[in-house]
């Protein structure tokens, strides 16, 4: 069986004649088109290696016992999260089948973290028999380990529960949306939690190893983290100190934002300082700290994924510029907000020099579907390309296969070029295994 590299390789481009160390040039990008279509995604594997090695080394050198686990729902390319394991973090799933893509990919079991709010009893019980860590969301899930601990009592059972608890600051809301209320987790201030702690620790062989506090925030600010983390290591003590392995306090950091957004965000550094001094404080006097675990995932991957369109028409209508693109808002910003990303146009004939106003838009039949807005620049021709940066994240596991095919998702190394997936054809878009014709 071919291992998932050397499949890659088979794929290469030819690219003797042309200069390496300019991933961006017309003719490299020309080269790729004519090879796997006239959009295409395409990664950077070294940028990805760089953003996994400054997360590890900011919390590292802070809290020695630190895991990363690598959000799949972010973007779960095989390769791409082969080769994060490859570099040490951790697979954390939410759901069945990225569980079983974990698996499928090689992953140790017991390097797989469970979370979501949706898992059946037969999830719970091979995540179990597969010892790896798992973050019981809800009572229900509560149920259902004790059934498991019942059938299997000379087995001890070791699981995390996912803390739900009010973290606003100043009485406003720190939650995505103004969300009062997080929809997740088991509640601090009902009763629920002290209701689990005492169901569970009734139960001779299971042991409550860990706590998980992931809070999809609005601004990704320091301080969430900070109360986050002080909250769970202050149950953490309270409550099992003696049985405690690890604290985990979800994902959702920052990573680096493009510079055209203006924005001024916390470094890896920042979040790092506050969330490992709290650790290291509150675990000092222990023999042995319990593990930390950070979940990123788009500050992990956004910037590591560029997406290339190729133009296919510049067209006027009264007076106004549209540049027609093979790919779509889909294929960029699915959730088809109105902000530009940052985007750059590679020309084949660079003489222009008028600047003009267009817009950019795709294949669709939606008279929503801009890539982008009113851009002021020199106005694409036929057959240059516009690459769309920043695309890593939720983007390529969002894209329907909507009027036309997925495009095809393409790696670059060390000035090597392969493919990760293939562009789809009929047969996968109408898949027989699944479509009854």
């Amino acid at each position: 069986m071919k291992t998932l590299v050397n499949a890659h390789m088979e794929s290469k481009v030819d690219l003797s004649g042309i200069e390496k160390n300019q991933t961006y040039d017309y003719k490299i990008i020309n080269k790729l088109d004519q090879k796997y279509g006239s959009s295409f995604y395409l990664l950077n594997v070294n940028k990805l290696r760089e953003n996994y090695k400054k997360i590890e080394n900011a919390f590292r050198s802070r809290y020695e016992n630190f895991i990363i686990g690598y959000s799949y729902k972010t973007n779960y390319i095989p390769f791409l999260c082969k080769e994060l394991s490859r570099l040490g973090a951790y697979a954390e799933v939410v759901s069945r089948i990225e569980y079983d893509l974990a698996i499928k990919l090689g992953e140790d079991p017991t390097r797989i973290i469970f979370n979501g709010p949706l898992k059946s009893q037969n999830d719970i019980n091979y995540a179990l028999n597969n010892e790896s860590i798992i973050n019981l969301d809800s009572i229900y899930e509560v149920d259902f380990v004790k059934d498991y601990a019942m059938k299997n009592q000379n087995k001890l059972i070791k699981i995390g529960l996912r803390v739900n608890f009010d973290i606003s600051q100043n009485g406003e809301s720190s939650l995505q949306e103004g969300y009062k209320v997080s929809r997740f987790g088991i509640c601090v201030e009902n009763g629920n939690w002290e209701y689990v702690l005492n169901t569970l620790q009734e139960i001779k062989n299971i042991k409550i190893v860990g706590l998980h506090g992931h809070f999809s925030t609005k601004n990704r600010c320091v301080e969430s983290y900070r109360t986050i983390t002080k909250k769970l290591c202050a149950l953490a003590r309270e409550n099992i100190s003696d049985s405690l392995e690890y604290i985990d306090v979800g994902g959702g950091i920052y990573g680096e934002i493009p510079k055209s957004f203006n924005m001024n965000t916390p470094t890896f550094e920042d979040y790092a300082e506050a969330i490992c001094g709290i650790m290291n404080n509150e675990f000092e006097g222990f023999e042995k700290k319990p593990s930390l675990i950070l979940e990123p995932g788009m500050a992990m991957v956004a910037n590591t994924f560029v997406f290339i369109a190729k133009v296919i028409e510049t067209k006027t209508v009264r007076d106004e510029k549209f540049v027609l693109v093979d790919g779509s808002v889909h294929n960029v910003k699915p959730t088809m907000h109105k902000k530009n990303l940052p985007m750059r146009i590679i020309r084949e004939n660079k003489d222009i020099k008028t600047r003009e106003r267009f817009n950019i838009v795709g294949y669709t039949c939606m008279e929503k579907d801009y890539l982008a807005h009113e851009i002021i620049a020199e106005l694409p021709q036929k057959d240059d390309y516009i690459i769309f940066e920043n695309v890593g994240a939720y983007t390529i596991v969002f894209n329907p296969p909507f009027i036309k095919e997925r495009p095809g998702i393409i790696a670059t190394d060390n000035n090597e070029f392969f493919v990760i997936r293939k562009k789809e054809t009929i047969r996968q878009f109408f898949n027989e295994e699944i479509y009854c014709f």
